[in-house]
C-alpha cells in the first residue's frame, strides 16, 4: 500500500458516534489520548460518515486538536457513502436504535459526484485533519435495498463510479489508498472482480463464531494479489465478550437461533475459563491470524481499555486453547 505498513491494531471510531451509548467529550478525548499515547507513529484511525451521523469525525478531529497532534503523526481511514444531513425526525433514519443522542441524521450517496461530497465533508468535520485512506462504505447495504435485479445491476453501476471517483483522487494525491468496508464479503469479493483495490475491511464475517471456508479461500486469494486485509468486528458487535447485540442486532433468546447464539458463548466462555484465556484475547488472536490479514480494527468506549486491546493483538495463545475450542466444535 504504497509502502505504508499499517500496525497490526487499528482504532475503530464507532464509540465516538455514540453507538449504543452516548459518551461524554470527556470520555471521548481520553480514548483518543490512550490510542495517541500508547501507538506507533502513525496512529491510525478508522472512522466513517455513517459513525453517529458525522458525530465520530466531528470528535475524532476535535480530540486530535486539542491533543495538538500533528496532522503527519495521524492517518486517518474514511469510509464514504452516508452524508450528514439535517434530523427532521424524532431520531435518525439510516440505522434506527443504535446511535444515541444524534443531532442529525446521515443519507446514503453512492455515486461519482457523491462520494466526493462524502470525502470533502468528512474532511470538514475532521476540521484540520484529512483521510489518506477512502473506501465505499456499506456497498452490500446498497445493493440488498434494490427492488429488483435490474435495479441492483444499476445499484453496482453506482458503486463502480464511486470507485472511479475515489480513484481519480488517489491520482490527484488526495489520498494514498482505495478500499472497502462491507459486512457481507461476497459483495466485498464481487467488486474486486472488477476493482483492483488497495485494501479490503471485512466486518462481522471473519471472527472465532463465524469463519465461512469460501471466506477463509478469498482472503487466500487476497493474499495472493498484495490486497491488504483489515479484519474488523471480531467480536460480532460486542456478543462474543458478553454484550447484548451480535452484529448490532439485539439477542434476547427469544427465537431458537438467538438461543444457539447464547450457548454457544456459553460454551466458548467455558473453554476461556479452563485455560485462563480472556474472551477478547481469544477473539483478536483468532481475527488477526486468519489468511491474509495485516491489521485488525478495534473499537472501544472505554479508554482504559485501549493499552489492553493493544496487548491482546501482541500476545499469543497456546495452542492447546485452539485444539480445546476444535474439541468443543467451536470452531
Amino acid at each position: 500500500m504504497n509502502g505504508i505498513n499499517l500496525p497490526k491494531v487499528i482504532f475503530g471510531t464507532s464509540g465516538l458516534g455514540n453507538l449504543y451509548v452516548a459518551l461524554s467529550d470527556a470520555d471521548k478525548y481520553a480514548i483518543v489520548k490512550e490510542c495517541v499515547q500508547h501507538s506507533a507513529k502513525p496512529v491510525v484511525f478508522d472512522t466513517a460518515g455513517k459513525y453517529g451521523a458525522g458525530l465520530a469525525l466531528e470528535s475524532l478531529g476535535r480530540c486530535l486538536q486539542q491533543l495538538n497532534i500533528p496532522p503527519e503523526n495521524v492517518l486517518i481511514s474514511n469510509k464514504l457513502g452516508w452524508y450528514r444531513v439535517p434530523l427532521t425526525t424524532a431520531e435518525p433514519t439510516f440505522e434506527p436504535g443504535v446511535w444515541k443522542d444524534l443531532q442529525y441524521d446521515a443519507a446514503q450517496r453512492i455515486s461519482y459526484e457523491g462520494i466526493l461530497q462524502c470525502f470533502e465533508q468528512g474532511n470538514q468535520l475532521l476540521n484540520g485533519y484529512r483521510a489518506q485512506l477512502v473506501s465505499v462504505h456499506d456497498p452490500d447495504e446498497y445493493l440488498d435495498a434494490a427492488v429488483d435485479e435490474k435495479d441492483r445491476q444499476n445499484r453496482f453501476e453506482h458503486i463502480k463510479e464511486a470507485y472511479r471517483a475515489l480513484f481519480d483522487l488517489k491520482a490527484q494525491g488526495k489520498v494514498i489508498a482505495v478500499g472497502v468496508g462491507a459486512k457481507n464479503w461476497v459483495t466485498i469479493q464481487q467488486i474486486t472482480c472488477h476493482i483492483q483495490l488497495d485494501w479490503v475491511m471485512i466486518a462481522n464475517s471473519m471472527t472465532l463464531h463465524a469463519h465461512p471456508k469460501d471466506l477463509l479461500q478469498y482472503m487466500q486469494e487476497l493474499k495472493n494479489s498484495n490486497t491488504h486485509i483489515i479484519n474488523s468486528a471480531v467480536f460480532n458487535g460486542g456478543f462474543l465478550t458478553g454484550g447484548d447485540y451480535y452484529n448490532y442486532k439485539p439477542v434476547v433468546g427469544n427465537n431458537q437461533a438467538q438461543q444457539d447464539l447464547l450457548q454457544w458463548r456459553e460454551r466458548f466462555f467455558a473453554v476461556c475459563a479452563r485455560h485462563g484465556i480472556q474472551p477478547a484475547h481469544a477473539c483478536v488472536q483468532y481475527g488477526l491470524n486468519a489468511p491474509g490479514v495485516t491489521s485488525i480494527a478495534l473499537s472501544t468506549s472505554k479508554a482504559a481499555k485501549v493499552k489492553g486491546n493493544i496487548e491482546l493483538a501482541t500476545k499469543g495463545i497456546d495452542h492447546r486453547f485452539w485444539q480445546a475450542l476444535a474439541e468443543e466444535q467451536l470452531i
